[in-house]
């Protein structure tokens, strides 16, 4: 990182990974053309989770080559009486991959849907209706970088 000043410890990357909901996650798709698709993840064990279809670009970028990055930005604080904001970054470089066991696809979208649905009910509701139906992705890891960046 550039501005040493301004990057994030570890922890505060964590919080930013656990409380913000949505992130955009960067793979090498077709013809090595960067894919970029926006994704509501969670964050369990020090692993990325989210779910997806089970066929389509991203599952073929996935197949293709499994290095990934996974940028999270959190909604930031405007300051008073100006234009700019204040908002904080995340950056995860890892290697993505597909869950093939049942109960760990079960569990990681356990924690995805009680993450997002109002209650458990809801999440067990549509894993029961969608798990067939549904890819579950996992981001392990390599190293993440966080900032605060000032837009003024």
């Amino acid at each position: 990182m550039r501005r040493r000043n301004r990057q994030l410890s570890d922890e505060e990357c964590v919080d930013i990974l656990i409380n913000e909901p949505r992130g955009v996650l960067a793979l090498l798709g077709d013809d090595d053309y960067p894919y970029t698709v926006p994704m509501s993840h969670v964050y369990v064990d020090g692993k990325i989770y989210f779910h997806g279809a089970m066929k389509g670009h991203k599952v073929d970028a996935v197949k293709k080559y499994s290095k990934c990055s996974y940028c999270v930005v959190d909604k930031g604080i405007k300051a008073e009486d100006s234009w700019w904001y204040t908002f904080k970054s995340v950056v995860v470089f890892g290697r993505i991959k597909t869950l093939t066991d049942r109960q760990d696809k079960i569990d990681k979208l356990t924690h995805l849907g009680d993450k997002f649905f109002p209650t458990h009910q809801e999440t067990i509701d549509e894993i029961d209706r969608l798990l067939d139906k549904t890819e579950v992705f996992e981001i392990t890891i390599d190293h993440m970088t966080g900032k605060r960046v000032e837009e003024k």
